[in-house]
Protein backbone atom coordinates (compact mmCIF):
# COMPACT_ATOMS: atom_id res chain seq x y z
CA UNK A 1 0.00 0.00 0.00
CA UNK A 2 0.97 3.18 -0.65
CA UNK A 3 2.71 5.70 2.11
CA UNK A 4 2.66 9.19 2.22
CA UNK A 5 5.63 10.57 1.09
CA UNK A 6 6.51 7.48 -0.73
CA UNK A 7 7.14 7.78 -4.76
CA UNK A 8 4.36 5.60 -6.55
CA UNK A 9 5.76 2.96 -8.89
CA UNK A 10 5.20 5.10 -11.99
CA UNK A 11 7.36 8.12 -9.78
CA UNK A 12 9.69 5.60 -9.69
CA UNK A 13 9.56 4.14 -12.63
CA UNK A 14 10.35 7.62 -14.34
CA UNK A 15 12.88 8.87 -11.78
CA UNK A 16 14.93 5.66 -13.19
CA UNK A 17 14.81 6.71 -16.60
CA UNK A 18 15.12 10.43 -16.28
CA UNK A 19 18.52 9.56 -14.51
CA UNK A 20 19.60 7.17 -17.16
CA UNK A 21 18.72 9.81 -19.33
CA UNK A 22 20.73 12.31 -18.10
CA UNK A 23 23.57 10.00 -17.53
CA UNK A 24 23.48 9.11 -21.99
CA UNK A 25 23.57 12.53 -22.89
CA UNK A 26 26.37 13.36 -20.66
CA UNK A 27 28.48 10.79 -22.45
CA UNK A 28 26.97 12.35 -25.83
CA UNK A 29 28.47 15.57 -24.71
CA UNK A 30 31.58 14.73 -23.82
CA UNK A 31 34.16 16.93 -23.26
CA UNK A 32 32.28 19.85 -25.37
CA UNK A 33 31.51 23.36 -24.21
CA UNK A 34 28.62 23.12 -21.62
CA UNK A 35 30.05 19.83 -20.37
CA UNK A 36 29.85 19.94 -16.31
CA UNK A 37 32.66 17.93 -14.96
CA UNK A 38 33.48 18.62 -11.58
CA UNK A 39 37.23 19.42 -10.66
CA UNK A 40 37.64 16.25 -9.30
CA UNK A 41 36.93 14.25 -11.73
CA UNK A 42 39.08 15.48 -14.19
CA UNK A 43 42.91 15.46 -12.81
CA UNK A 44 45.30 17.82 -15.46
CA UNK A 45 48.77 16.20 -16.33
CA UNK A 46 51.14 18.07 -14.00
CA UNK A 47 55.00 18.57 -15.01
CA UNK A 48 55.97 16.09 -12.23
CA UNK A 49 53.61 13.32 -13.86
CA UNK A 50 54.98 11.13 -16.58
CA UNK A 51 54.11 8.28 -18.70
CA UNK A 52 55.25 5.00 -19.49
CA UNK A 53 55.66 3.46 -22.92
CA UNK A 54 52.31 1.78 -22.15
CA UNK A 55 50.26 4.75 -21.48
CA UNK A 56 50.03 4.71 -17.79
CA UNK A 57 50.89 8.32 -15.53
CA UNK A 58 53.10 7.75 -12.52
CA UNK A 59 53.72 10.68 -10.26
CA UNK A 60 57.61 11.51 -10.97
CA UNK A 61 59.67 14.61 -11.83
CA UNK A 62 61.90 13.19 -14.33
CA UNK A 63 61.04 12.32 -18.34
CA UNK A 64 60.72 8.53 -17.51
CA UNK A 65 63.38 8.06 -20.38
CA UNK A 66 65.88 9.28 -18.56
CA UNK A 67 65.00 7.07 -16.04
CA UNK A 68 65.24 3.51 -18.23
CA UNK A 69 67.77 1.06 -17.18
CA UNK A 70 69.92 -0.40 -19.78
CA UNK A 71 67.72 -3.73 -19.80
CA UNK A 72 64.43 -2.46 -19.92
CA UNK A 73 66.28 0.07 -23.34
CA UNK A 74 67.73 -3.18 -24.28
CA UNK A 75 63.93 -5.05 -24.28
CA UNK A 76 62.37 -2.22 -26.15
CA UNK A 77 65.38 -2.49 -28.62
CA UNK A 78 64.38 -6.16 -29.35
CA UNK A 79 61.03 -5.55 -29.91
CA UNK A 80 61.52 -3.02 -32.48
CA UNK A 81 63.70 -5.50 -34.19
CA UNK A 82 61.01 -7.79 -34.66
CA UNK A 83 58.34 -5.26 -36.06
CA UNK A 84 59.05 -6.19 -39.90
CA UNK A 85 59.12 -9.76 -38.90
CA UNK A 86 55.26 -9.49 -37.63
CA UNK A 87 54.44 -7.14 -40.35
CA UNK A 88 55.22 -9.79 -42.73
CA UNK A 89 53.35 -12.23 -40.76
CA UNK A 90 50.86 -9.96 -40.97
CA UNK A 91 50.48 -10.01 -45.28
CA UNK A 92 50.46 -13.76 -45.52
CA UNK A 93 48.49 -14.16 -42.87
CA UNK A 94 46.95 -17.44 -43.78
CA UNK A 95 50.49 -19.00 -44.07
CA UNK A 96 50.83 -18.32 -39.92
CA UNK A 97 47.56 -17.88 -37.88
CA UNK A 98 45.21 -20.66 -38.32
CA UNK A 99 45.82 -23.64 -36.14
CA UNK A 100 46.76 -25.80 -38.91
CA UNK A 101 49.10 -23.70 -41.44
CA UNK A 102 52.42 -23.79 -42.41
CA UNK A 103 54.03 -22.01 -39.96
CA UNK A 104 51.62 -21.78 -37.06
CA UNK A 105 54.32 -23.28 -34.86
CA UNK A 106 56.79 -20.71 -35.83
CA UNK A 107 54.00 -17.76 -34.69
CA UNK A 108 53.78 -19.59 -31.42
CA UNK A 109 57.44 -19.46 -30.54
CA UNK A 110 57.04 -15.62 -31.29
CA UNK A 111 54.55 -14.74 -29.55
CA UNK A 112 55.66 -16.20 -26.46
CA UNK A 113 59.25 -14.26 -27.05
CA UNK A 114 57.12 -11.09 -27.16
CA UNK A 115 55.05 -9.07 -29.31
CA UNK A 116 55.86 -5.71 -30.33
CA UNK A 117 54.08 -3.29 -28.48
CA UNK A 118 52.45 -1.87 -32.11
CA UNK A 119 51.70 -4.67 -33.37
CA UNK A 120 49.48 -6.66 -30.32
CA UNK A 121 46.24 -4.70 -31.42
CA UNK A 122 46.50 -6.76 -34.87
CA UNK A 123 47.42 -9.82 -32.84
CA UNK A 124 44.33 -9.62 -30.75
CA UNK A 125 41.81 -9.03 -33.83
CA UNK A 126 43.33 -11.60 -35.32
CA UNK A 127 43.23 -14.37 -32.68
CA UNK A 128 39.58 -13.41 -31.49
CA UNK A 129 38.68 -13.64 -35.50
CA UNK A 130 37.12 -10.20 -35.30
CA UNK A 131 36.97 -10.26 -39.16
CA UNK A 132 34.31 -12.62 -39.03
CA UNK A 133 31.86 -12.01 -35.99
CA UNK A 134 31.45 -8.12 -37.38
CA UNK A 135 31.00 -9.42 -40.79
CA UNK A 136 28.40 -12.21 -39.51
CA UNK A 137 26.87 -9.75 -36.75
CA UNK A 138 26.49 -6.36 -39.35
CA UNK A 139 24.61 -3.71 -37.69
CA UNK A 140 24.04 -5.97 -33.96
CA UNK A 141 26.20 -3.36 -31.64
CA UNK A 142 24.78 -0.28 -33.03
CA UNK A 143 21.26 -1.86 -32.04
CA UNK A 144 22.54 -2.72 -28.90
CA UNK A 145 23.82 0.35 -28.30
CA UNK A 146 20.53 2.08 -28.86
CA UNK A 147 18.76 -0.48 -26.94
CA UNK A 148 21.04 0.13 -23.78
CA UNK A 149 20.39 4.17 -24.18
CA UNK A 150 16.90 3.40 -23.38
CA UNK A 151 16.62 0.47 -21.67
CA UNK A 152 19.90 -0.81 -19.76
CA UNK A 153 19.43 -1.14 -16.46
CA UNK A 154 22.56 -1.27 -16.00
CA UNK A 155 23.37 2.23 -16.97
CA UNK A 156 24.38 4.21 -13.44
CA UNK A 157 26.76 0.99 -12.37
CA UNK A 158 28.45 1.68 -15.49
CA UNK A 159 28.72 5.04 -14.88
CA UNK A 160 30.41 4.86 -11.72
CA UNK A 161 32.77 2.24 -12.78
CA UNK A 162 33.36 4.13 -16.02
CA UNK A 163 34.73 6.75 -13.49
CA UNK A 164 37.50 4.92 -11.91
CA UNK A 165 39.24 2.57 -14.73
CA UNK A 166 42.46 3.43 -14.89
CA UNK A 167 42.17 7.11 -14.45
CA UNK A 168 46.21 6.45 -14.33
CA UNK A 169 45.89 5.82 -17.97
CA UNK A 170 46.48 8.67 -20.90
CA UNK A 171 43.48 6.83 -22.68
CA UNK A 172 40.78 7.34 -19.78
CA UNK A 173 42.31 10.49 -17.83
CA UNK A 174 39.61 13.18 -18.97
CA UNK A 175 36.63 12.77 -17.82
CA UNK A 176 34.16 11.79 -20.59
CA UNK A 177 36.44 11.93 -23.10
CA UNK A 178 36.20 9.89 -26.23
CA UNK A 179 37.94 6.46 -24.33
CA UNK A 180 35.59 7.10 -21.51
CA UNK A 181 32.41 7.40 -24.30
CA UNK A 182 33.33 4.26 -26.16
CA UNK A 183 34.19 2.45 -22.65
CA UNK A 184 30.94 3.52 -21.51
CA UNK A 185 28.81 2.30 -24.54
CA UNK A 186 30.68 -0.88 -25.05
CA UNK A 187 29.92 -2.02 -21.73
CA UNK A 188 26.41 -0.81 -21.48
CA UNK A 189 25.75 -2.47 -25.26
CA UNK A 190 27.05 -5.99 -24.00
CA UNK A 191 24.79 -5.78 -20.75
CA UNK A 192 21.65 -5.42 -23.03
CA UNK A 193 23.72 -7.93 -25.88
CA UNK A 194 24.11 -10.95 -22.82
CA UNK A 195 21.12 -10.32 -20.72
CA UNK A 196 22.70 -13.71 -18.38
CA UNK A 197 25.79 -11.22 -17.90
CA UNK A 198 24.29 -7.83 -18.25
CA UNK A 199 27.30 -6.10 -16.06
CA UNK A 200 29.32 -7.20 -13.52
CA UNK A 201 32.35 -5.04 -11.59
CA UNK A 202 35.69 -6.36 -13.22
CA UNK A 203 34.15 -6.16 -16.88
CA UNK A 204 35.31 -2.65 -17.40
CA UNK A 205 38.63 -3.21 -17.12
CA UNK A 206 38.40 -5.97 -19.53
CA UNK A 207 36.59 -3.73 -21.82
CA UNK A 208 39.16 -0.76 -21.30
CA UNK A 209 41.97 -3.46 -21.70
CA UNK A 210 40.78 -4.16 -25.26
CA UNK A 211 40.38 -0.47 -26.05
CA UNK A 212 43.90 0.61 -25.60
CA UNK A 213 44.81 -1.91 -27.98
CA UNK A 214 42.06 -2.08 -30.82
CA UNK A 215 40.76 0.52 -33.42
CA UNK A 216 37.10 1.22 -32.46
CA UNK A 217 34.30 0.80 -29.75
CA UNK A 218 32.67 -1.52 -32.05
CA UNK A 219 35.88 -4.00 -32.17
CA UNK A 220 36.50 -3.56 -28.44
CA UNK A 221 32.40 -5.07 -28.28
CA UNK A 222 33.19 -8.23 -30.30
CA UNK A 223 36.40 -8.84 -28.49
CA UNK A 224 34.83 -8.40 -25.60
CA UNK A 225 32.07 -11.29 -26.69
CA UNK A 226 34.41 -13.08 -27.84
CA UNK A 227 35.89 -13.47 -24.75
CA UNK A 228 32.77 -14.44 -23.05
CA UNK A 229 31.26 -16.90 -25.62
CA UNK A 230 34.25 -18.50 -27.24
CA UNK A 231 34.77 -22.08 -25.67
CA UNK A 232 38.46 -21.18 -25.86
CA UNK A 233 37.61 -18.56 -23.15
CA UNK A 234 34.39 -18.69 -22.05
CA UNK A 235 34.72 -15.90 -19.51
CA UNK A 236 30.61 -16.00 -19.22
CA UNK A 237 31.52 -18.75 -16.37
CA UNK A 238 33.42 -16.08 -14.03
CA UNK A 239 30.57 -13.40 -14.70
CA UNK A 240 26.96 -14.99 -14.43
CA UNK A 241 25.40 -14.94 -10.50
CA UNK A 242 27.36 -17.45 -8.83
CA UNK A 243 30.71 -17.40 -10.24
CA UNK A 244 30.78 -21.32 -10.84
CA UNK A 245 34.10 -20.89 -13.11
CA UNK A 246 35.55 -19.00 -10.47
CA UNK A 247 35.24 -21.66 -8.02
CA UNK A 248 36.07 -24.52 -10.33
CA UNK A 249 39.20 -22.75 -11.04
CA UNK A 250 40.43 -21.98 -7.62
CA UNK A 251 39.72 -25.17 -6.71
CA UNK A 252 42.41 -26.45 -9.52
CA UNK A 253 44.64 -24.22 -7.68
CA UNK A 254 44.03 -25.53 -4.39
CA UNK A 255 44.72 -29.05 -6.86
CA UNK A 256 47.79 -27.91 -7.72
CA UNK A 257 49.55 -26.44 -4.24
CA UNK A 258 48.30 -29.81 -2.97
CA UNK A 259 50.02 -31.60 -5.70
CA UNK A 260 52.97 -29.46 -5.95
CA UNK A 261 53.49 -26.89 -3.21
CA UNK A 262 52.07 -28.66 -0.41
CA UNK A 263 54.38 -26.69 1.90
CA UNK A 264 53.61 -23.58 0.70
CA UNK A 265 50.00 -24.34 1.22
CA UNK A 266 50.28 -25.68 4.67
CA UNK A 267 52.18 -21.90 5.66
CA UNK A 268 49.29 -19.95 4.28
CA UNK A 269 46.24 -21.93 5.79
CA UNK A 270 48.40 -21.20 9.29
CA UNK A 271 48.31 -17.87 8.30
CA UNK A 272 44.29 -17.63 7.09
CA UNK A 273 45.21 -17.20 3.41
CA UNK A 274 42.36 -18.32 1.84
CA UNK A 275 43.06 -18.91 -1.89
CA UNK A 276 39.48 -17.54 -2.66
CA UNK A 277 41.40 -14.08 -1.74
CA UNK A 278 44.14 -14.01 -3.72
CA UNK A 279 43.10 -15.80 -6.56
CA UNK A 280 39.70 -13.63 -7.25
CA UNK A 281 41.13 -11.20 -9.72
CA UNK A 282 44.07 -13.16 -10.95
CA UNK A 283 41.15 -15.48 -12.45
CA UNK A 284 38.48 -12.79 -12.61
CA UNK A 285 40.65 -10.19 -14.94
CA UNK A 286 43.64 -12.88 -16.14
CA UNK A 287 45.77 -10.54 -13.37
CA UNK A 288 45.08 -7.11 -14.31
CA UNK A 289 46.41 -5.05 -11.44
CA UNK A 290 48.03 -7.89 -9.72
CA UNK A 291 51.15 -8.08 -11.68
CA UNK A 292 53.30 -5.34 -13.76
CA UNK A 293 51.50 -4.31 -16.74
CA UNK A 294 54.47 -5.11 -18.30
CA UNK A 295 53.80 -8.61 -17.80
CA UNK A 296 50.24 -8.83 -17.49
CA UNK A 297 50.17 -7.77 -21.53
CA UNK A 298 52.00 -10.46 -22.27
CA UNK A 299 50.13 -12.71 -20.35
CA UNK A 300 46.62 -11.72 -21.92
CA UNK A 301 48.71 -12.24 -25.66
CA UNK A 302 49.36 -15.75 -24.40
CA UNK A 303 45.67 -16.57 -22.83
CA UNK A 304 44.63 -14.84 -26.41
CA UNK A 305 46.57 -17.76 -27.94
CA UNK A 306 46.34 -20.54 -25.73
CA UNK A 307 43.26 -20.43 -23.44
CA UNK A 308 42.31 -21.31 -19.69
CA UNK A 309 45.71 -23.01 -19.43
CA UNK A 310 47.94 -19.78 -19.42
CA UNK A 311 45.53 -18.45 -16.66
CA UNK A 312 45.63 -21.77 -14.31
CA UNK A 313 50.08 -21.85 -14.94
CA UNK A 314 50.63 -18.54 -14.34
CA UNK A 315 49.08 -18.53 -10.86
CA UNK A 316 50.99 -21.79 -10.18
CA UNK A 317 54.16 -19.77 -11.89
CA UNK A 318 54.08 -16.62 -9.32
CA UNK A 319 53.68 -19.29 -6.11
CA UNK A 320 56.13 -21.10 -7.45
CA UNK A 321 58.85 -18.42 -8.01
CA UNK A 322 57.93 -16.50 -4.91
CA UNK A 323 57.93 -19.57 -2.95
CA UNK A 324 60.78 -18.84 -0.64
CA UNK A 325 59.81 -15.04 0.24
CA UNK A 326 56.52 -16.41 0.88
CA UNK A 327 57.15 -18.80 3.60
CA UNK A 328 59.00 -16.04 5.81
CA UNK A 329 56.21 -13.91 5.71
CA UNK A 330 52.93 -13.64 8.15
CA UNK A 331 49.10 -12.95 6.99
CA UNK A 332 49.48 -9.33 7.13
CA UNK A 333 52.77 -9.42 5.16
CA UNK A 334 51.43 -12.09 2.58
CA UNK A 335 47.97 -9.89 1.78
CA UNK A 336 50.39 -7.26 0.86
CA UNK A 337 52.88 -8.82 -0.88
CA UNK A 338 50.24 -10.90 -2.87
CA UNK A 339 47.85 -8.32 -3.69
CA UNK A 340 50.06 -5.01 -4.05
CA UNK A 341 53.90 -5.66 -4.07
CA UNK A 342 53.92 -8.02 -6.89
CA UNK A 343 52.26 -5.46 -9.30
CA UNK A 344 54.84 -2.95 -8.14
CA UNK A 345 57.64 -5.42 -8.25
CA UNK A 346 57.82 -8.64 -9.36
CA UNK A 347 61.17 -9.60 -8.81
CA UNK A 348 62.18 -11.12 -11.90
CA UNK A 349 63.05 -10.01 -15.57
CA UNK A 350 59.94 -9.98 -17.99
CA UNK A 351 61.48 -12.26 -20.52
CA UNK A 352 62.76 -15.05 -17.96
CA UNK A 353 59.25 -14.95 -15.99
CA UNK A 354 57.20 -15.30 -19.59
CA UNK A 355 59.65 -17.51 -21.37
CA UNK A 356 61.67 -19.73 -19.10
CA UNK A 357 59.24 -19.38 -15.73
CA UNK A 358 55.67 -19.64 -17.34
CA UNK A 359 56.66 -22.18 -20.47
CA UNK A 360 58.48 -24.41 -17.70
CA UNK A 361 55.39 -24.40 -15.38
CA UNK A 362 52.54 -25.03 -18.06
CA UNK A 363 54.99 -27.62 -19.41
CA UNK A 364 54.97 -29.55 -15.91
CA UNK A 365 51.15 -28.87 -15.10
CA UNK A 366 50.67 -30.32 -18.48
CA UNK A 367 52.49 -33.13 -17.77
CA UNK A 368 50.86 -33.85 -14.60
CA UNK A 369 47.54 -33.41 -16.61
CA UNK A 370 46.92 -30.16 -13.98
CA UNK A 371 46.61 -28.06 -17.01
CA UNK A 372 43.20 -27.64 -17.14
CA UNK A 373 40.07 -28.00 -14.26
CA UNK A 374 38.66 -29.77 -17.12
CA UNK A 375 35.60 -29.11 -19.95
CA UNK A 376 33.43 -26.26 -18.73
CA UNK A 377 29.91 -27.99 -16.81
CA UNK A 378 26.30 -26.57 -18.75
CA UNK A 379 25.71 -23.94 -15.71
CA UNK A 380 28.61 -22.58 -16.99
CA UNK A 381 27.60 -21.98 -20.80
CA UNK A 382 25.00 -19.38 -21.87
CA UNK A 383 21.74 -20.09 -21.82
CA UNK A 384 19.99 -17.51 -23.56
CA UNK A 385 20.46 -16.51 -27.27
CA UNK A 386 22.59 -12.84 -27.72
CA UNK A 387 21.34 -10.26 -28.83
CA UNK A 388 17.62 -10.71 -28.17
CA UNK A 389 16.48 -7.60 -26.12
CA UNK A 390 14.68 -8.04 -22.89
CA UNK A 391 12.61 -5.24 -22.37
CA UNK A 392 12.80 -4.47 -18.62
CA UNK A 393 9.65 -4.48 -16.54
CA UNK A 394 8.08 -1.63 -14.58
CA UNK A 395 9.72 -3.66 -11.45
CA UNK A 396 13.27 -3.98 -12.91
CA UNK A 397 13.27 -0.31 -13.75
CA UNK A 398 12.59 0.53 -10.14
CA UNK A 399 16.09 -0.93 -9.82
CA UNK A 400 18.18 0.79 -12.76
CA UNK A 401 21.46 0.63 -11.33
CA UNK A 402 21.74 -1.67 -8.49
CA UNK A 403 22.53 -4.99 -8.83
CA UNK A 404 19.50 -7.95 -8.49
CA UNK A 405 19.31 -9.00 -5.15
CA UNK A 406 21.90 -12.10 -4.27
CA UNK A 407 19.66 -15.31 -5.15
CA UNK A 408 20.71 -18.71 -3.67
CA UNK A 409 23.06 -19.39 -6.39
CA UNK A 410 25.19 -16.59 -5.87
CA UNK A 411 25.67 -17.04 -2.31
CA UNK A 412 27.70 -20.74 -3.30
CA UNK A 413 30.53 -18.99 -3.89
CA UNK A 414 30.25 -17.19 -0.49
CA UNK A 415 29.37 -20.62 0.77
CA UNK A 416 32.46 -21.91 -1.19
CA UNK A 417 35.12 -19.36 0.15
CA UNK A 418 33.49 -20.28 3.87
CA UNK A 419 34.14 -24.17 3.22
CA UNK A 420 37.57 -23.58 2.41
CA UNK A 421 38.08 -21.27 6.00
CA UNK A 422 36.48 -24.23 7.48
CA UNK A 423 38.70 -26.81 5.53
CA UNK A 424 41.85 -24.68 6.80
CA UNK A 425 41.21 -24.61 10.06
CA UNK A 426 40.13 -28.48 10.14
CA UNK A 427 43.52 -28.95 8.57
CA UNK A 428 45.63 -26.48 10.79
CA UNK A 429 44.61 -29.70 14.16
CA UNK A 430 46.35 -32.05 12.15
CA UNK A 431 48.82 -30.51 9.54
CA UNK A 432 51.71 -30.08 12.20
CA UNK A 433 51.82 -33.99 12.50
CA UNK A 434 52.92 -34.53 8.99
CA UNK A 435 52.62 -32.58 5.42
CA UNK A 436 50.95 -35.59 4.24
CA UNK A 437 48.30 -35.04 6.79
CA UNK A 438 46.92 -32.74 4.87
CA UNK A 439 43.82 -33.83 2.95
CA UNK A 440 42.85 -33.24 -0.17
CA UNK A 441 40.22 -29.91 -0.74
CA UNK A 442 37.97 -31.19 -2.25
CA UNK A 443 37.63 -34.15 -0.34
CA UNK A 444 37.26 -32.43 2.73
CA UNK A 445 34.90 -30.05 1.61
CA UNK A 446 32.41 -32.89 0.67
CA UNK A 447 32.95 -33.52 4.97
CA UNK A 448 32.09 -30.35 5.97
CA UNK A 449 28.86 -29.59 6.64
CA UNK A 450 28.39 -27.84 10.36
CA UNK A 451 26.67 -24.84 12.05
CA UNK A 452 29.45 -22.73 11.65
CA UNK A 453 28.85 -22.15 7.84
CA UNK A 454 25.82 -20.57 9.33
CA UNK A 455 27.49 -18.06 11.64
CA UNK A 456 29.59 -16.67 9.65
CA UNK A 457 28.21 -16.76 6.47
CA UNK A 458 27.43 -12.97 6.24
CA UNK A 459 30.84 -11.97 7.37
CA UNK A 460 32.15 -14.14 4.15
CA UNK A 461 29.51 -12.50 1.77
CA UNK A 462 30.60 -8.91 2.74
CA UNK A 463 34.22 -9.90 2.56
CA UNK A 464 33.89 -11.54 -1.22
CA UNK A 465 31.82 -8.69 -2.21
CA UNK A 466 34.55 -6.41 -1.08
CA UNK A 467 36.67 -8.38 -3.50
CA UNK A 468 34.55 -7.97 -6.11
CA UNK A 469 34.39 -4.60 -5.77
CA UNK A 470 38.07 -3.86 -4.99
CA UNK A 471 38.75 -2.00 -8.01
CA UNK A 472 37.42 0.84 -6.44
CA UNK A 473 38.64 0.60 -2.95
CA UNK A 474 42.09 -0.20 -3.47
CA UNK A 475 43.03 2.65 -6.00
CA UNK A 476 41.10 5.87 -5.48
CA UNK A 477 43.72 6.73 -2.40
CA UNK A 478 46.58 6.64 -5.14
CA UNK A 479 45.04 7.82 -8.52
CA UNK A 480 43.45 10.47 -6.10
CA UNK A 481 47.10 11.78 -5.41
CA UNK A 482 47.80 11.85 -8.85
CA UNK A 483 45.08 14.53 -9.66
CA UNK A 484 46.03 17.08 -7.16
Amino acid sequence: MHQPGELTEEEMVRRTQEERMQIVERYDLGREEGAVIDDWEDPKLEIYHSQDRFGFIHDKRQPLDQERTEKQQKQIDKEMSRVDKWMRMDKERNKWFPVHSKNHEKMVERVWKGVPERFRGRLWFILLDLDKIKQEQQGKYQEMKDFARKFSPEIRQIDLDVNRTYRDHIMFRERYNTRQQDLFHVLAAYSMFNTEVGYCQGMSQIAALLLMYLNSEEDAFWALSQLMASPKYNMHGFFIPGFPKLIRFQEQHDKILHKKLRRLQKHLIANGIDTGIYTLKWFFQCFLDRLPFSITIRVWDLYLLEGDSIMIAMAYTILKLHRKTLLKMGMDELMEFLQKTLEDDFGYEDDFVVETALRESLAELRSARLHSAGPPPDNELPQKPFGLVDIPSKEQERLVGHRTPIVEEEKELHRNSLRRETVNASDLSIVNDSLDSIQTPSSVRRQIKTETETQVETNSLMHLMREVNMQSKETDDSRNKQRK
